[in-house]
């Protein structure tokens, strides 16, 4: 999986594999069933593929630098041929319309390639047929419609086409361009396209990003991996609510051949919160103040879940696809994600946190949003003693999980000091004796003093990754020796070559079959918390080991495996904002 490039357009996206294939698309929405899924099933998931009919061609990607202008390259001893793939950028109302950009050139010699194009919708549940116009094809399937509008060029030959697909070939020489452009939602026939349109589109996307990253006021030492990761996220974003998706993907694996396989094309709270933190570092206000609209929203529903659709709708409901093989055989593949229903107490410690955060840009809470804020922080004085699913989403039943306490304490801490800082009414005094005893609590419970280490959850003695975000959030100081043996504790249990598992579900059962590789979050917890607790050169290490594991664009899916691959889905929102939050932290020391 670590072998594709991420585009987009801010509504959705695709992934586009080193040999040409683009095997993911779901459209109209990151969160929409999909129209390619090769992914997931090699012959009937659907895919689009652009490559030489060469054996002999060696493929490489890179960026066009600062945008999210995918390039592949192919070089064969006749010739070398760039593709590059786009999506032009939508803007903030919904629409249908997403378009796939694809421009060939040959840049040295002499090339033919083929293209094929065979679109699965619904996840390969639904039929579709293939209607042939004089410029063009368009697949239908029900109400859908997907047109494949080609470059007007004398290069491109007639379409092949069968009950499902169509395929082109092309022969090109030096200089020669074509390519074409796949677009959903179209509501009238496919027509060719005029070179100069196309690259219109692609000087319209390439100025877009150059300006989106030029905002960006990140000027330390790893600009081009913090830039990468700035421009992966945004991709991830859903710009007509402002809601961060965890990841474009469904059903990709933490363990090749398992089944720890999640639909992750949702709004997780937790992560977005912390997204707030990238953002404002970077120096994106206009972004952190859209998500906290979106954010202030969730909030005021009388009971927040930990996650929703971007559009904020709680229907979730996981469902498994029996038809689809799977990636690499790992099934089953699930959409939807029944973790929705789960009680996760420490959302609202990242929540109150980015609160505080953004109200650092000026951003004051309506009194509306504030009521309900106030509401929310009474309901937590009552419920923060009991036990939850954690943040690891477990499936083998709630437990008293020492991270949940102590965001719960970073709930209240937060909202006390937001309430401070803007003059806002509030039981202050109430909050301020919950905050108390959630930390007395947490001493007395979450504290191992055979092991001398804090615990995952009260009654074991085992040590969790999520322990890596006490002092991040300041509720141990970092030189604290009781945060110091914590952190020797996770060294002995947890940290393998400066790459760092969540858990051990050995010793922490969590309901689910087989393990897990490393959590490229928690790694990049585990950089900030060394620099913090004073092991500078240790943070610097393992951090410039990390940079090692991104793919050959700087992209990371949720875990590493054991030699090094991508597992999870991917590229994971989690992982990029580690990255940049950690080289924020370095930059601060070095």
């Amino acid at each position: 999986m670590e072998n594709h490039g991420l585009i987009g357009d801010l509504q959705t996206s695709a992934l586009i594999a080193q040999d040409g294939t683009i095997d993911w698309f779901c459209a109209p929405r990151f969160d929409s069933p999909s129209v390619f899924a090769s992914l997931l099933d090699r012959n009937s998931g659907g895919y689009c593929r652009i490559r030489p009919e060469r054996d002999d061609v060696v493929a490489r990607q890179l960026y066009l630098p600062g945008t999210a202008i995918l390039i592949t390259r192919f070089m064969s001893p006749e010739g070398v041929g760039e593709l590059m793939d786009f999506m032009p950028v939508t803007g903030k109302e919904p629409t249908d319309r997403h378009r796939i950009v694809r421009v060939l050139r040959t840049v040295r010699g002499h090339m033919r390639y083929t293209f094929e194009c065979k679109p699965a919708f619904d996840y390969a549940r639904a039929r579709h047929e293939v209607v042939s116009h004089p410029q063009g094809v368009q697949f239908r399937s029900g109400p859908h419609r997907l047109n494949l509008c080609p470059v007007r060029s004398e290069h491109v030959g007639d379409a092949q086409i069968t009950d499902h697909a169509v395929r082109y070939t092309i022969d090109a020489a030096e200089g020669d361009d074509g390519g074409l452009i796949l677009e959903t939602g179209a509501e009238y026939p496919p027509c060719a396209v005029p070179p100069e349109e196309i690259w219109q589109l692609y000087d319209q996307t390439r100025s877009f990003w150059r300006e989106w990253v030029g905002r960006s006021q990140y000027r330390g030492r790893w600009r081009e991996n913090v830039e990468r990761s700035a421009i992966t996220l945004k991709l991830m974003t859903y710009a007509p609510t402002g809601a961060l998706i965890a990841a474009p993907t469904a059903g990709l694996p933490e363990q090749v051949g398992g089944e720890r396989n999640w639909d992750y094309r949702f709004t997780w709270l937790r992560d977005a919160s912390f997204s707030v933190r990238s953002l404002l570092g970077l120096g994106y206000h206009d972004e952190t103040r859209q998500f906290m609209y979106w954010l202030r929203d969730r909030i005021a529903d009388s009971a927040p879940k930990i996650m929703y659709r971007i559009d904020g709708d709680t229907d979730l409901a996981e469902e498994s696809l029996p038809h689809l093989e799977g990636y690499r055989g790992s099934s089953p593949v699930r959409i939807g994600n029944d973790a929705n229903g789960q009680l996760q107490l420490d959302i609202f410690g990242e929540v109150m946190d980015a609160f505080l955060r953004a109200s650092d840009t000026g951003l004051r809470p309506a009194w509306d949003g504030w009521r309900k804020t106030v509401q929310t922080i009474d309901w937590l004085c009552d419920n923060w003693s009991r036990p939850d699913d954690g943040i690891w989403e477990s499936r083998s039943g709630r437990e008293h999980n020492t991270y949940g306490r102590v965001m719960s304490w970073v709930a209240f801490d937060r909202a006390i000091r937001l309430a401070d800082r803007l003059g806002l009414p509030a039981d202050v005094h109430r909050w301020s004796a919950a905050r108390d005893a959630v930390y007395l609590d947490v001493m007395n419970n979450g504290w191992d003093e055979k092991e001398q280490t804090f615990v995952q959850r009260y009654g074991s003695s085992v040590v969790d990754a999520a322990l890596l975000y006490m002092p991040i959030v300041g509720f141990v100081s970092p030189t604290d020796p009781k945060w110091l043996s914590t952190l020797d504790a996770i060294d002995r249990h947890l940290v393998s070559d400066s790459l760092v598992y969540r858990y051990d579900p050995l010793q922490s059962p969590d309901g689910l079959a087989g393990n897990e590789g490393t959590f490229s979050m928690c790694t990049f917890w585990y950089v900030d918390a060394l620099a913090r607790s004073g092991r500078l050169d240790d943070a610097q290490l393992a951090f410039e080991k990390m940079l090692t594991y991104g793919n050959h664009l700087g992209l990371y899916s949720e875990e590493i495996g054991p030699t090094g691959e991508q597992l999870g889905n991917f590229p994971q929102a989690f992982s990029h904002l580690g990255l940049i939050n950690a080289a924020m932290k370095l930059d601060s020391y070095l």
